[in-house]
């Protein structure tokens, strides 16, 4: 059985893994770690869950930490890593803060919907690592408070999530920012066209390293296809997420998750809601409520079904079909991590029928199909066993959407730039897309803003905001997961 030291990793950081319980490394790591630590280009496929964050996190830290390491220079950080969403960015540098601590390098995130005074004073201080989001560092280096010119080591993680939220352009001026001898990293379920084309532009003779595909079924997983009518949809979804254990169920749009969200907090069962209509700090303390267990259920759009980690999901639940079979494969991935067993349930209406069979074969999926009239079918035991239980319903506190979220001047512009505007009038205008104000933070897919097939009206009555404890994530939890991402 092949270990970390003998991949390469130091001994320190070794020491680190085997304190979070990390004691084998994953397909992922093992094909690329040696490769990494030599400084080379590559290019890591494999599916969320695969352990693509130590893959790159490890070769990172210890290469900065090796012989020729030297203090970072104010305003220029030693390495650069994107990621798509906040989320995501916030669970790489969970996972980074041990292994930094150790190595004694130090690492600040850069993403937007917050204020960027605190950003900036670390990257004025001098920080070894940076891990962002595209568009508030690309605005921060518009504004001349961050420059990539000593920028020794580039990762791209979700680099197909980052084409689908349509980020690949300001992806490419970053990394043309950064010195053409520097190692680079890029880490992508599938290798499409878009990501092609930066791999040809951006690596030099990369190594390619693929552990499983995001297309290969799991096969801890298992599908059902629930054809249910439109009136027994909701207590249906409220008989599965009352069962023990988390649930994550998936909507189109971010209106139908805050919709159903509240339903269900009426109903009984303790949820929040994840999409890109909440404010930084409501999206931070939906997900710790939903990691600590005070929350059992997450309802969110698509901007989890990629690179958000919580173990021991035992159930997703498409509340919403999904619009291709791309996007059913990552938001499926929620669950079945690590080994782990998991189940994954459709629910399809009358008119749904046909897309939803079509969706499944097209993904190489063959569920298992059940045709429910009532919503106390013994099937929703089998699939959701044990005792049902609901709480109190939960009041709801001041919607999170009205909560101030802070901008930066450039992020102020583009966000007042009329749609399609300005292209070209000024180097950058339009980017910056997925990091400005709450609403557009983070974008939706374009897909996931269009109605589910015969619900114009599904999820459409407004409600109030999500209400969880307010609660900081725990660095140790991410960490503990990162090897699942």
């Amino acid at each position: 059985m092949t270990s970390f030291t003998e991949l390469g990793v130091p001994a320190r950081l070794a020491a680190v893994l085997t304190e979070l319980g990390f004691d084998t490394p994953t397909p992922i790591q093992q094909a690329t770690l040696p490769d990494a630590f030599a400084g080379r280009d590559l290019l890591g496929r494999g599916r969320t869950g695969s352990g693509k964050t130590l893959a790159f996190l490890l070769p990172l830290v210890g290469r900065l930490s090796g012989p020729n390491r030297r203090r970072p220079r104010s305003g220029a950080p030693r390495a650069m890593i994107l990621a798509p969403t906040r989320e995501l960015v916030a669970q790489i540098d969970a996972a980074l803060q041990p292994l930094a601590k150790a190595a004694g390098l130090t690492s600040r995130t850069v993403f937007g919907g917050v204020g960027q005074g605190a950003q900036v004073a670390a990257i004025r201080r001098g920080t070894d690592i940076l891990v962002a989001c595209p568009g508030r560092l690309e605005d921060l280096i518009e504004q001349g408070l961050c420059s990539l010119s000593d920028v020794e080591i580039s990762v791209l993680d979700e680099a197909d999530h980052m084409a689908d939220l349509g980020f690949l352009p300001a992806v490419r001026r970053l990394l043309a920012g950064t010195p053409a001898g520097g190692q680079r990293m890029l880490f992508s379920a599938t290798l499409d066209r878009a990501v092609d084309a930066l791999v040809r532009q951006f690596l030099v003779d990369p190594q390619v390293h693929q552990a499983d595909s995001a297309q290969s079924p799991v096969s801890t997983m298992s599908h059902h296809v629930l054809q249910v009518t439109r009136e027994n949809r909701l207590p249906i979804l409220i008989d599965l997420t009352s069962a023990p254990g988390r649930t994550v169920v998936f909507t189109r749009t971010k209106h139908g998750a805050k919709g159903l969200a509240r339903k269900l907090n009426r109903s009984g069962v303790p949820t929040v809601e994840l999409h890109g209509n909440l404010a930084q700090n409501a999206r931070t303390r939906n997900l710790e409520a939903f990691h600590s267990g005070k929350a059992t259920t997450l309802v969110a759009t698509d901007i989890a079904a990629r690179g958000i980690h919580v173990d021991h999901v035992a159930l997703v639940i498409h509340a919403d079909p999904p619009v291709d079979p791309k996007a059913y494969l990552h938001r499926s991935g929620r669950t079945a991590r690590a080994g782990n067993s998991g189940s994954v349930i459709t629910l399809a209406t009358p008119d749904q029928a046909n897309e939803v069979r079509q969706l499944t074969r097209s993904a190489g999926i063959t569920p298992t199909t059940t045709k429910i009239t009532t919503d106390r079918h013994a099937v929703l035991s089998e699939l959701a066993p044990g005792p049902r239980v609901l709480t109190k319903p939960v009041e709801f506190e001041a919607p999170a959407e009205s909560q101030p979220v802070t901008r930066s001047a450039g992020e102020r512009q583009r966000a007042e730039r009329p749609a399609g505007g300005g292209r070209g009038r000024r180097r950058g205008a339009g980017r910056g897309r997925g990091t400005g104000t709450a609403a557009t933070a983070e974008r939706e897919t374009k897909t996931a803003s269009r109605p589910a097939a015969g619900g114009r009206s599904r999820g459409r009555r407004r409600s109030s905001g999500s209400s969880s404890p307010a609660a900081s994530p725990t660095h140790s939890a991410a960490a503990f997961s990162a090897r699942r991402r």
